[in-house]
């Protein structure tokens, strides 16, 4: 099958631009990058490099100043259905429990809500004891994972993360990205998420985007073939691709 057929999301030059009463800003400058249907990547970088204006531009939340956009090859200027992304802020409703949370999407596309598949995605999830608590009444890494199934069970071609686990503990973080992980094995949707921490990158990315400092540009690429996979954590591969990426960093400081 011809490679065009497999792209998921394509990014031409794509630049963000932010004008102020001091005068413009550049944000995110020439970003060329493609993703094809089932494939993981991380973007990496320091904090205020661009990452997540360039997650926005990816979601169709913010509009680009030049390049473009495409997925599934068509030009893309707002959210598309296929499309979910997952915030740090989890982005849960209080005052509805942790089951109208998660299926909140579904009725809002008046789409039916199978019961079977919601129970399946918060057993998975580890969460099916919680189904009619409120928010409130969760951990942060609780909270992460209702947000979690809320995206999935809309099916999506492509989930986008940004800086999902940075509030929680090492251990639950952990727990989450291989949560994530184990559910790309499943599923096998497009999986794009932002970080700066190094090593969530080279769990989920097959492939490593590493960005440099404002403006915010893509400098380097590491691949990663064995990203998601079920023992890859604490493998020697594991730890050298670490090193890898860390002195990638370093070197663009």
């Amino acid at each position: 099958m011809p490679d065009s057929f497999n792209k998921l999301l394509c990014c031409t030059q794509l630049g963000k631009t932010y004008v102020t009463e001091g005068g413009s800003v550049p944000a995110v400058v020439g970003v060329d990058f493609s993703l094809n249907e089932g494939e993981t990547a991380a973007l990496v970088g320091p904090s205020g490099c661009g990452k997540s204006t360039l997650l926005l531009m990816l979601a169709g939340l913010e509009q680009p100043s030049s390049g473009a956009v495409k997925f599934k090859g068509q030009p893309m200027s707002r959210p598309h259905r296929e499309i979910a992304l997952v915030l740090q802020d989890y982005g849960l409703f209080p005052w509805k429990t942790v089951h109208e949370n998660v299926v909140l999407g579904l009725k809002i596309r008046k789409e039916p809500i199978d019961a079977v598949a919601v129970e399946e995605l918060l057993s998975e999830l580890d969460i099916i004891k919680k189904t009619d608590v409120y928010p409130q009444q969760l951990s942060g890494g609780q909270k992460q994972r209702v947000a979690l199934a809320r995206a999935q069970i809309l099916r999506p071609s492509l989930l986008l993360l940004d800086e999902p686990f940075a509030a929680l503990d090492t251990l639950t973080r952990e727990r989450l990205q291989d949560l994530v992980a184990a559910s790309w094995r499943r599923r096998r949707f497009g999986l794009f998420v932002v970080t700066h921490n190094i090593q969530e990158a080279v769990r989920l990315g097959s492939r490593i985007l590493i960005m440099g400092a404002s403006p915010g540009a893509v400098l380097s690429e590491v691949d990663n073939p064995s990203a998601c996979g079920e023992k890859y954590r604490g493998s020697e591969e594991f730890y050298e691709i670490s090193r890898s990426v860390r002195n990638i960093l370093e070197s663009i400081g």
